[in-house]
């Protein structure tokens, strides 16, 4: 073997090893690279501490029951209803009788045998019309504040709340019930949830007194309303 021929084989063992350490270290790096998601967290962090206006996102509050929530109550309704009937009828009878005998012969016990003048003995007309028209419009709204009382806290976070409240003074009592289901992201930091925001609602206002009285019809009206109803 001559000495080009070592050198040859030398040089290719040489760069064989240096491709082999290049590979290793290839795997090796592979190994410890961090993942994507472990890349997102580090700049999540690194955000966190650089920003001055990075805020995280507040955790749901949790709720247990016997805990108290304001209900903003901002309901308004509007009923509206219209009605329009118009019948007419008409009818016209007309008769004409020819050689009617004459009266004064038929008193005389005499019939002539000639025709008398004419004579109409039907001539009616008759006609009915009805036209009714009837509407109803009534608009409600009803704003009020009320504290509530969670009874119930599904597994899903969802409240179930109720609230009462009866206020008498002088001979008036007025009085509210509420009920509905509300998600706890939708609390305020108020503490407080828009009626708007309730599902399963149910809202009683009464009122019982002089004031709701004045209001009502009478006996009398309500009578007469019944027997002549048009």
């Amino acid at each position: 073997m001559t000495m080009k021929t070592i050198g040859g084989v030398l040089l290719i063992a040489a760069l064989g090893a240096r491709v082999n350490a290049q590979a290793l270290e290839r795997e090796a790096g592979r190994a410890i690279a961090p993942t994507q998601a472990d890349a997102l967290l580090e700049q999540g962090e690194q955000l966190r501490n650089a920003s001055l206006y990075f805020v995280e996102k507040p955790k749901p509050r949790q709720f247990q029951i016997h805990d108290k929530v304001t209900i903003i109550i901002n309901e308004s309704t509007r009923q509206s209803s219209q009605q329009n009937l118009d019948a007419k009828k008409d009818s016209s009878l007309k008769a004409t009788l020819k050689n009617f005998p004459d009266l004064a012969d038929l008193v005389q016990g005499e019939l002539s045998n000639g025709s008398s003048n004419p004579v109409t003995a039907v001539d009616a007309t008759a006609g009915s019309a009805f036209k009714g028209d009837g509407k109803f419009e009534r608009t409600d709204r009803l704003t009020d504040r009320i504290t509530a009382t969670v009874i119930d806290v599904k597994p899903n976070g969802v409240l179930v709340i109720e609230a009462r409240r009866s206020v008498k003074y002088n001979e008036d009592e007025q009085t509210v019930v509420l009920s509905g289901e509300c998600r706890r992201e939708d609390v305020t930091d108020a503490n407080s949830v828009l009626s708007s925001q309730l599902a399963e609602l149910k809202l009683v206002f009464t009122r019982e007194g002089q004031v709701s009285d004045s209001g009502r019809k009478g006996f009398l009206t309500r009578l007469f309303d019944s027997v002549f109803n048009f």
